[in-house]
């Protein structure tokens, strides 16, 4: 019989290491599944144990953090490593799998292992825990009823207002959401970049810091943005994780 997967979610950045510290964002049962394994299969082993470090705060871990098995999978694991990762379900151990931040398997490499794990016939069980994508889209007031994720967009200067522009008339035609990420310390340019290229109407949402006690969620127009920006009024988000979301009108 094979093991289960479960998919545990992690806090969206620094929590502290008191009690019920986590309480806020992960129910009780996940902390205490989490607690059970002794196998984790994680982007960051180090973010890994500091996460399981926490859990063990309320719900004392099942062995010692340093006899706990952490196999990493990031975007540098090639595709031939997955079925070594798997091979203790397969065995019938339990495991689970971590993001860095947030829900395992969305804007994350764990969605590799999720769908072999489908194949070889394992049970696999997501947890209840903190998205930053779901809680922008709650709280920017654009729509939620439909919504696409895009992760990255080019770097290169010309081929971001394509990308932009080729989104934003998206938006307008399916009256669509549209998701945005970016590396934290390249928020700024991010920002400057959506309201040079959007139509002043278009409405833009910054989400920082989601979950955390600097929590910060503003929606306006593109124009009304950079009339901010221009006023040097810009958002306190340089080098925290932050979602941006648009939509056309």
């Amino acid at each position: 019989m094979t093991g289960t997967l479960y998919l545990i979610p992690n806090t969206l950045g620094a929590t502290d290491a008191a009690p019920r510290a986590l309480s806020h964002v992960l129910p009780e049962q996940v902390q205490d599944i989490a607690s059970k394994l002794d196998y984790f299969v994680a982007e960051n082993a180090k973010t890994a144990r500091a996460f399981l470090k926490l859990v063990g705060i309320d719900h004392p871990l099942a062995r010692p953090l340093q006899e706990i098995q952490i196999a990493e999978l990031n975007v540098n694991t090639p595709a031939q490593a997955l079925d070594a990762l798997l091979a203790p379900l397969l065995a019938g151990r339990d495991a689970g799998l971590v993001s860095e931040a947030g829900v395992p398997a969305v804007a994350d490499p764990g969605a590799d292992l999720v769908r072999l794990a489908h194949q070889h016939g394992i049970t696999v069980r997501p947890l209840v825990g903190p998205s930053s994508l779901l809680l922008a889209v709650m709280a920017s007031g654009l729509n939620g009823q439909s919504f696409a994720f895009n992760g990255y967009l080019p770097t290169d200067a010309a081929q971001r207002a394509k990308r932009i522009g080729q989104l934003e008339a998206r938006s307008r035609s399916e009256k669509q959401t549209q998701l945005l990420i970016e590396t934290p310390y390249r928020n700024g340019a991010m920002l400057e970049a959506l309201v040079a290229n959007c139509q002043p109407g278009t409405l833009l949402c910054v989400a920082t810091d989601l979950s955390l006690p600097s929590e910060s969620v503003t929606t306006l127009s593109a124009a009304k943005w950079k009339a901010r920006l221009a006023a040097g009024k810009g958002p306190d988000f340089h080098k925290k994780p932050t979602v941006f979301l648009f939509l056309a009108q």
